[in-house]
């Protein structure tokens, strides 16, 4: 035996409102239907649910257990309709993002944060990663979305820009370079460096600006982190390229920024996709976020 829910929901208010008549207008069906749907619903149990009085009618000890039970199944059956409205309006889910340094320290944590305002019942899970390794998680399916800067594999991925950072030279304040307005990257190849981890896109393109300028990049330390980096040229230890809104976060240690006159110091961070995947409805959502994020940041 199956009690159908809106014969079940007619029956909990005629509990609650004690009238036949009052309950008909309050779930806007007529009279005589709901107190057909009644006894069909008593004759599909087996037993009375309500005692009909002059003034109305009150439940049995069958219909009390009913009423309370059915409240219970009503609102439950309410909160999963609702649940499910919010997975397809992508209102709720789970997001995996991989996304390089760069992009999680200048501008990832202010849009999440407007993301989770909009969709608070959509978890994101985050973790950080070299550029080149940002594209392979998202080719591997371990991340739906990817945030990187370059990538010598895109293959399998659909690629849109996202945001614009410019790499700049940190030096101590007492450095020969630091009352420079702008330097070239070859002229802070006189001095040591420290760098990014290998691998990472600050890594290779240094690397690469080294070789066109066919000079020798000394890179004695490498770290994973911009306070590290910080930490390591105020320490008198080389200077160091960053992202500028990176440093902004560092003005009050004792260090100089430098602009870099080279056109590869503009910088273009991207976000992947798997081409063609059936995205969720959670993913599509915060994908369309980032983008219009973009769209209104000055750079």
């Amino acid at each position: 035996m199956r009690i159908d829910l809106y014969s079940l929901r007619l029956f909990v208010a005629v509990v609650d409102e004690g009238t036949i008549a009052a309950a008909a207008e309050k779930e806007f069906i007529a009279a005589s239907a709901l107190s057909k749907r009644v006894s069909e619903l008593e004759r599909s149990l087996g037993t009375p649910l309500l005692v009909r009085q002059a003034r109305g009618v009150v439940p049995t000890a069958a219909g009390e257990q009913l009423a309370l039970r059915g409240r219970k199944l009503l609102h439950d059956a309410d909160d999963v309709a609702a649940q499910v409205r919010d997975f397809s309006s992508g209102a709720v889910g789970y997001v995996r993002v991989a996304a390089n340094l760069s992009a999680i320290t200048q501008f990832l944590p202010g849009d999440l944060a407007s993301f989770q305002c909009a969709y608070p019942k959509v978890l994101v899970g985050l973790e950080e990663r070299v550029s080149s390794m940002v594209t392979r998680a998202v080719q591997d399916n371990a991340a739906e979305i990817g945030i990187y800067a370059s990538s010598d594999d895109e293959e399998g991925l659909e690629v849109f820009e996202y945001r614009r950072d410019r790499m700049v030279l940190v030096v101590p304040a007492g450095h020969p370079l630091a009352t420079a307005p702008s330097v070239g990257f070859a002229d802070t190849l006189a001095f040591e460096h420290v760098g990014m981890r290998r691998g990472s896109a600050s890594d290779r393109q240094l690397l690469a600006a080294a070789s066109a300028a066919r000079q020798r990049l000394v890179l004695r330390y490498h770290v994973t982190s911009f306070d590290a980096m910080v930490s390591m040229i105020k320490a008198g230890l080389g200077v160091g390229v960053m992202p500028e809104g990176a440093f902004a976060l560092f003005q009050d240690a004792g260090l100089q920024s430098v602009q870099l006159q080279d056109a590869w110091a503009t910088r273009r961070a991207r976000l992947c996709v798997r081409a063609g995947q059936d995205m969720s409805m959670a993913s599509r959502r915060l994908l369309e976020f980032l983008q219009r994020a973009a769209g209104g940041s000055a750079g």
